[in-house]
């Protein structure tokens, strides 16, 4: 039902259900430009954030009164996506301006950072750009994968927010999981590891509902990191600033102080609908996205660790949203009672979406609707531009031309995204360029307004109507009648597509190694087929 409402509320499907087909032409109509002097720009990132927000409606049960109210007073972008559905390849493609399928950069790895000045070129990382152009930058927390910066830390930023340290003993609970600053895990090692008494791979899928004794210094790391960047604000700056504060919640452990957790434990919560038959219509690299992380595959330890672990699962996962809603807000109030409040840009939006059981996933890297739908919201110091929802297709990747036209910066030649200024004046205007999303080599996405059409790299399609299938239960893509919005999306996939960043030739990838063992020993296993 939840999905229904966040169909009416966000895209409006009923009206373009009742349109004929649109073309996917750009339009030709210039656009009209905002009128800002160099404004301070506040970027606020929040890791593995779907559209379970009360605004946005994805989850109606969600109590995210902060982000409610940012994005109330916004431009809100209700159709945004990523361009990659995981963390390092989502932020280095929305802070360069580049698609995955132009760098290369596919995953979470480390030749980012070591192909990163060959890859980039002359094309500047966007805060490179702003403190060029007379910025002071500042970040704190997860700007890129590995926190303020994959590569290059003294290019990107004048100034940065102290390492997190995360004590000896707390890191031990993690049994080995990396980066401190997802910290902490349950006491016990969390579900997963219970259940197999043993460190594996995909560990992280686990809750835990913390009292102060279970968090260092009684302090979640995006607790201290809020109050950072709210005494950022109350500075003076020679220069205007650009200001980015990462926040590391609800990625997983899904692990929050135990007040969040009991705002949603009496409620008789609403779960993702499954249908049985779910993934009968999927093709073969489809499912091994969705077979996850963990031996067997995701969704068969959520079943064998016990009847409630989904129940648990998402009510953790609202419990993480709610925390980092309050730290949210705590930086926007810090704000609105600094001195920058009147010229201050803020922009809310999250590196990807997170799947919490929905087609039997429960991680993000795959290529459907909650792994690559995110918050966007632009405020602009200008307040009649705000309050306005846009239901346009967007995707992060825009990002790049947007700031730099709103802050009157000089235009980067290479840059693909398109700047959304025209949108920012006119959200209802004619608009039909889809968001385009990569997830590993040769596998995209094409998300217009009413459609979604994923191509994988062994010719295998899917397409979903969301005019009536939201949840993107019925794959179209085998019936003929479809063939010509297919062909119109086709249009719209890279253009070019070049190896992974490293690869001299192609080597194969993680998903063949699966679909390689599957054809080894059977197929997928039953719960996918």
């Amino acid at each position: 039902m939840y999905r229904l409402a966040l169909a009416v509320l966000c895209l409006n499907l009923s009206q373009i259900a009742a349109a004929p087909a649109q073309s996917l032409v750009p339009p030709t109509e210039p656009p009209q430009h905002t009128t800002i002097e160099r404004p301070n720009v506040l970027l606020i990132i929040v890791d593995d954030l779907n559209d379970w927000i009360g605004e946005m409606g994805g989850h109606r049960q969600a109590i995210t009164p902060n982000l409610d109210r940012l994005l109330s007073e916004s431009v809100c972008f209700s159709n945004a996506h990523c361009n990659a559905p995981v963390c390092a390849a989502s932020r280095n493609s929305m802070l360069s301006g580049l698609r995955p399928s132009t760098t290369g950069w596919y995953d979470n790895t480390k030749t980012i950072r070591d192909t990163y000045r060959q890859v980039l070129g002359k094309v500047p990382p966007l805060p490179v750009h702003f403190r060029n152009n007379g910025y002071f930058t500042l970040a704190g927390g997860k700007i890129y994968h590995n926190g303020v910066a994959d590569f290059a830390r003294d290019e990107l930023w004048n100034e940065t927010k102290p390492v997190y340290n995360l004590p000896q003993e707390f890191r031990e609970f993690g049994h080995g999981y990396g980066g401190d600053y997802f910290y902490p895990f349950p006491r016990d090692g969390g579900q997963i590891y219970q259940h197999y008494g043993k460190r594996v791979r995909g560990q992280s899928l686990c809750w835990g509902a913390l009292d102060s004794i279970d968090i260092p210094r009684g302090v979640m790391p995006d607790e201290e990191l809020a109050g950072w960047a709210s005494e950022q604000l109350q500075r003076t700056f020679d220069q205007p600033f650009f200001f980015a504060v990462g926040f590391r919640r609800p990625h997983v452990p899904f692990t929050a102080p135990n007040k969040y957790f009991e705002l949603y434990r009496e409620a008789f919560l609403e779960l993702p609908e499954v249908p049985n038959d779910e993934m009968q219509d999927i093709p073969v690299y489809g499912k091994a996205m969705a077979l996850g992380m963990l031996p067997g595959g995701d969704d068969q330890n959520v079943v064998d660790i016990g009847p409630d672990f989904r129940r648990e699962l998402v009510l953790a996962y609202l419990a993480c949203v709610s925390f980092v809603d309050d730290q949210v807000g705590k930086v926007l109030s810090a704000l609105e009672n600094s001195p920058h409040a009147d010229n201050t840009l803020v922009v809310f939006c999250s590196d990807h979406g997170q799947s919490l059981g929905e087609k039997r996933h429960w991680r993000k890297q795959c290529l459907w609707e909650e792994a690559t739908r995110i918050p966007l919201a632009i405020r602009l110091p200008d307040t009649t531009s705000n309050g306005r929802t846009c239901p346009r297709t967007v995707s992060l990747i825009d990002l790049y031309s947007t700031l730099v036209e709103l802050c009157k910066l000089p235009q980067v030649k290479g840059v693909e995204g398109v700047s959304l200024v025209p949108l920012i004046n006119n959200p209802e205007l004619p608009w039909n360029q889809p968001a385009v999303m990569t997830w590993h080599y040769k596998n995209h996405s094409v998300r217009s307004q009413r459609w979604r059409y994923t191509l994988y790299r062994d010719g295998g399609e899917e397409l979903y109507d969301h005019s009536n299938d939201s949840a993107e239960h019925y794959n179209l893509a085998g019936d003929q009648q479809y063939e010509e919005i297919i062909e119109e999306h086709r249009r719209w996939l890279p253009k070019t597509e070049v190896l992974p960043a490293g690869m001299v030739s192609w080597k194969g990838d993680s998903l063949e190694q699966t679909i390689q063992e599957w054809s080894e020993t059977g197929g997928p296993p039953e719960w996918l087929r």
